[in-house]
């Protein structure tokens, strides 16, 4: 007796959807729901500050407050996603400024080559930390924990516990000046908002872009409604903060840098061979090393990058505060290691996304910055903080073991 064939129900084919979209929501929670935490988080802050939070200047200090932690986050996730952790960096910040005061200060050195020899010295002093963990195998967390007093020692011994500025105007400027407005807007900085316009529909057509080849070869993609909904709400969200700050004084320079640093990282971690590798080495490490993949070496040049990143937000943080001090830096480590969890980063390595380390960089800025405008005194900040990265810790380890 033939068989007959099953023919699909009209519904069978919205019903696979559906299953599809709430199969693929659930496989990628974690993503989606930073993305809707710092929407939540950014909703009540502006609600709880009466507005004041999404002020044109108080986003602009947003940017400028938080510029150094997204720097050093994308180091730190690089770090955390290879399996280990860098304590030192808070101190390698403030070591770094005080290098830079000394430079350009005392010795009175062009900014041009004090920066370089900044960030040469970063490199240096995650190559040693580096090598340590990679070479003899000692647990990074004490080495970058020795480092942690060493550099703040340093810092201390350079400027002999004093403050140590002011800078050359021209070098502030990293920190401190906006991109020109060539087209003179009067009331809007029109280059500013141009520039996130074109930004906005760049990355839309580079996502459609990479979707299409994912199709084209076969490979697992995004169903079509989250796909638009995401990129149409970033899209939005990068043109309403530049119309926003076009309002004020324009795009900061260092959110030019800070663009730039996460463009190229996000590269590096999705579309390059390192990248995948470092990925591996996190997520284990001897089978990585059977493959043939290099896992010293790689966990040495991870280090090396989070030390030069650590510089460059070291010369970012002297330019704004425009002064070297002894407690440049202090604390630090525990916002950038906050970020890269709350963000989504694995604490056992392996796990971890630039984007998702951008985004609980900004959850921890917009909370410091949002409980500081309510007048919550540092303590209860405080408490609040290591909360949330409670919860962000809790919540990877409780989906790791509910998988």
């Amino acid at each position: 007796m033939a068989a007959v064939p099953n023919t699909p129900t009209p519904t069978s084919a919205p019903a696979a959807q559906a299953s599809s979209a709430a199969s693929f929501l659930k496989s990628n929670l974690r993503d989606y729901g930073m993305l809707m935490s710092l929407v939540i988080i950014m909703a009540l802050f502006w609600w709880l500050t009466d507005g004041t939070l999404l002020q044109p200047l108080n986003l602009t200090n947003l940017v400028l407050q938080n510029s150094y932690i997204v720097i050093m986050a994308l180091g730190m996730l690089l770090v955390i996603v290879a399996g280990h952790i860098d304590l030192s960096v808070g101190s390698l910040v403030g070591f770094i400024g005080a290098l830079a005061a000394v430079l350009m200060v005392d010795y009175q050195w062009h900014f041009v080559p004090a920066t370089i020899v900044c960030l040469i010295a970063g490199a240096v002093i995650g190559a040693i930390q580096g090598y340590f963990v990679a070479f003899f195998s000692i647990p990074s967390f004490i080495v970058t924990l020795a480092g942690m007093l060493v550099f703040r020692g340093l810092n201390l011994a350079l400027l002999q516990g004093q403050s140590v500025g002011p800078f050359d105007p021209n070098f502030q400027l990293l920190s401190s000046g906006f991109i020109p407005d060539p087209l003179g807007g009067e009331n809007l900085r029109t280059t500013s908002l141009l520039i996130g316009v074109v930004v906005a529909v760049l990355m839309m057509i580079s996502r459609l872009r990479e979707r299409a080849n994912r199709v084209k070869h076969g490979m697992d993609t995004e169903p079509m409604p989250f796909f638009i909904g995401k990129n149409l709400f970033f899209m939005a969200l990068i043109i309403a903060l530049c119309w926003k700050m076009a309002g004020y004084r324009g795009l900061p320079n260092v959110m030019i840098v800070m663009t730039v640093l996460m463009l190229f990282y996000d590269f590096v971690t999705t579309r390059t061979t390192i990248g995948r590798r470092i990925y591996a080495l996190g997520g284990n490490e001897k089978a990585a090393r059977l493959s043939g993949v290099k896992t010293k070496w790689l966990s040495f040049y991870t280090f090396v990058n989070m030390g030069v990143l650590a510089a460059v937000a070291g010369l970012v943080f002297a330019a704004r505060l425009n002064t070297a001090t002894p407690k440049a830096g202090v604390g630090f480590e525990l916002d950038v290691i906050a970020a890269c969890f709350i963000g989504g980063a694995s604490a056992s390595g392996g796990v971890g996304k630039v984007l998702g380390a951008v985004i609980g960089a900004f959850i921890m800025g917009v909370m410091n910055n949002g409980m500081s405008i309510m007048g919550i005194g540092i303590d209860y900040q405080q408490v609040i903080k290591g909360l949330v990265l409670l919860a962000a810790v809790f919540f990877d380890v409780y989906n790791k073991n509910k998988s």
